[in-house]
Formats: C-alpha cells, structure tokens, sequence
C-alpha cells in the first residue's frame, strides 16, 4: 500500500494534519488503533469538549508553560479565532465561549465535534484505517522517511509520515507512548514524560476526610521550600487521596518534578477568604463571635464555613471545640484568622500520568522546525500535537495546539509531498 501522506493518530493533531493535507490535494492514510476517531476527544471538558481559548497569540503563548515560545508560528499559522470559523463555518458547528473564554460546542456534546471533523475527512477524501497500530518506520539515510510498518504486518509506503499518537494520559484512549518509540527510533531525544494537569495526593489525612468538598472563590498558592511556586484563583475539590479542581490542576504542573524529586516539599495553601484582608476577617469573626457569644466554639462557624470544613478547622485551630466563644482570647481568634488565610498542607506526589489531563515532556522541541513540525533528522518526518514537549494551562489551550500543531504539519507535509 503506498500514499503521499500516513498521519499516525485519529486525536485532535492528526485529524487536522489530515483534513489539511487532503483539502490541498494530497492522497492521505490515517491510522487509527480504536475503532474509530477521537476518542479521547470525545471525553475531554467532561464530555463537553473545550475546543479552545479565545485569545490573541501573544495571550495564548503566556498560558503555555511547557515551551510556548516553540509554537508562535504554528499558532499565528492557525490561530483561536481560526479555529472557532473553521468549526462553524466550515463544519457548521456553532460554539459559545463561556467563563475564562473557553469555548465549547453550543449543545456541550464532544461527540458533535467528532462527528464534524468525521465527516469533514470523508469529504477530503481521507482514507481511515481503524484497528491499525503502526510499530515502526522505514527510514533511507539518505533519502529520509519512506514509510511505515503496522502490527499486522501490513507495509504502507509514504513520502510524509506525520506522528500525532499522544502523550501517555488516558492510556485507554490509546495513548501508550508510541510516537516516543518512534521518534527514538528515528534518532530523537525524547524528554522524559511526566503528568501535567494532574491531581495531587496529600500527605496530612484531613484533605482526605473532606472528600467531595468543592471549595469556590479561594485563592490557592503552591510553595516549594517556602519559595512561591503560582497562585490560582477558582474552584478545588477535596478527594480520597487528596485535592483536584481546575486551580489544582493548573498548578500542578509546576509542583509535579518537584514532589516527584522530593516528596512532602511542596506546601499548598488555601486562602478560604481572599476578598478579605486579616483585619477584615479579623472583624468579621469578631461580629460571628458576638452573635454565637453564648455558644460553644464547634457550633459558632456556620456562617463562614461549609458544614464539612468546620470539624478540621476546629482540628487545626487547637482551641478546645467546647470552649464557650466569649471566653476564647485575641490570640486564639488571630490564630483562627491565620489559618482561614492559610489553611496548608503538603504534596506526598502526583497521581499517575494515566490521570493526567496532558502530558509534559515529550519529543524534544530542539529537533523540530516550529514552522513546520519537521524533523530535523528525518526528511518528511513530521510530529504534531501531546507527542511533542509542549503543554499549556487548562481552559482549551492545549486542544489549540493539538490543532494549530496538525495544521502546520498537514500544510508542510503537503508541499513536501509536491516537491518530492
């Protein structure tokens, strides 16, 4: 079987790389290991598919800390507002962009965004093989890349082979870190994988103890051996194994090679009240005090607190639960405000990458053209998408780069395919 282009990979990356090139007049074979497209496409956002941000570039490049500068091109190539007219206008999908600027298909189903970009690849003319799992490249020294073998045994010759297999989050969507083993086999460094937008395990058991707390409106500051790693305001959630929610998630991506090398140094702070300042709050449970003067202390936080929250609170305070409120002092009540500031803990570790919404690390940004995602090793070898070592900040950025990273690749490919 031959082809001018084989994109590896049916996620967001590949299918776009493939949607391109075809459109430009490129035969094109798209491999697929599911039974079909998206899968993991088709879950993200909870089931909601957060396309992307709709930002400026330069806005865009800031929400992505895993080497943003690498992707200036391909996003100015395929920016977020490119993106939104080819769903809607080209697909005929309508969007709507909500809190933070993410953007969602307007009924918040993913599988209308897979369904679109299905129909788009038949309509192109792409030719999808489902169930088929590519296990190595062919490669001529001189020459470059010259095609694929497949688990099957099955041969496809190409002039273009595009890598979009995915990182290692989600493993049962298929990704399994194939495109590592290929890229390594075509002489390129991969740097070493590790979980981004992941939830974290405590080491203090009381975050466990609230599992299910969602906490809204606090302010989360993550501390690597007293020095400040981020701030994140938003929403949390208390689990069984410690803490998640999108501020968790956007800073754990700072905190995962630290807890990783040392575990219990990273220290997560929670302000429950960031509207106020200590004299605020310290006012403000002075009046609560007032009120509950002729209760006990367990029973005068109902106004500040979630119920859940008051018996670790109480814990943590170190006043006796049963001590009547008008007898508790100055230094107790300072103590109590503190600990609303700064209600912290420590990081034992991630959880597994499997968990991870994205992947950091990946095939090192050093060997690839960032204008064309083009191997510098390998003529007509080209990566795109989660496989590369780029990752950005939840909210539809790393979806974007999913996109504008196939984008570039498919046009490239194309042209090399023509010059060939």
């Amino acid at each position: 079987m031959n082809t001018d282009i084989l994109v590896i990979g049916a996620g967001p990356a590949g299918v776009m790389a493939a949607i391109i090139a075809a459109q430009n007049g490129a035969r094109v074979i798209l491999t697929e290991r599911n039974r079909g497209i998206g899968k993991k496409l088709s879950i993200t956002g909870a089931g909601r598919c957060n396309l992307t941000n709709q930002t400026d570039v330069a806005e865009f490049i800031r929400n992505i800390p895993g080497n943003g500068r690498f992707l200036y091109s391909a996003v100015q190539c395929f920016t977020p507002d490119d993106l939104i007219d080819f769903f809607q206008n080209e697909l005929g999908v309508p969007l709507k962009v909500e809190r933070g600027r993410r953007v969602f298909p307007d009924t918040d189903e993913a599988w209308d965004i897979v369904n679109a970009l299905s129909r788009k690849m038949t309509d192109a003319g792409v030719k999808l093989l489902i169930k088929t799992r590519v296990v190595g490249l062919s490669i001529d020294a001189g020459n470059g890349i010259l095609g694929v073998t497949c688990e099957d045994g099955l041969q496809i010759q190409a002039k273009s082979v595009i890598v979009a297999t995915g990182g290692l989050s989600y493993p049962g969507t298929g990704s399994t870190g194939d495109g590592y083993r290929l890229a390594t086999e075509a002489g390129h460094t991969v740097i070493e994988p590790l979980p981004s937008l992941v939830p974290l395990e405590s080491v203090e058991d009381w975050p466990r103890q609230l599992q299910g707390l969602a906490l809204i409106n606090v302010s989360v500051t993550s501390l690597y051996k007293g020095a400040k790693l981020g701030t994140e305001f938003g929403e949390m959630l208390f689990t069984h194994f410690g803490v998640s929610g999108p501020v968790i998630l956007s800073l754990s991506r700072e905190i995962v090679p630290r807890a990783l090398k040392e575990p219990g140094a990273v220290t997560i702070a929670i302000d429950l009240k960031p509207a106020l300042s200590e004299a605020e709050l310290d006012l403000r449970i002075q009046r609560d005090f007032f009120k509950y003067s002729r209760k006990i202390y367990q029973n005068s936080l109902d106004d500040l607190l979630p119920q859940k929250l008051i018996p670790v609170i109480i814990g943590l305070s170190g006043i006796d639960p049963f001590k009547p409120v008008h007898q508790i002092t100055k230094e107790e009540r300072l103590q109590l405000v503190r600990l609303f500031k700064s209600l912290a803990f420590h990081i034992l570790r991630p959880r597994p990458v499997a968990e991870a919404i994205v992947t950091a690390g990946g095939v090192s940004i050093k060997e690839i053209n960032p204008k064309t995602m083009e191997s510098k090793k390998v003529s007509g070898l080209y990566f795109a998408g989660e496989v590369l070592d780029v990752d950005g900040y939840t909210g539809g950025y790393n979806l974007q780069i999913a996109f504008s990273t196939g984008y570039a690749a498919g046009i490239a490919a194309q042209k090399h395919t023509k010059d060939f």
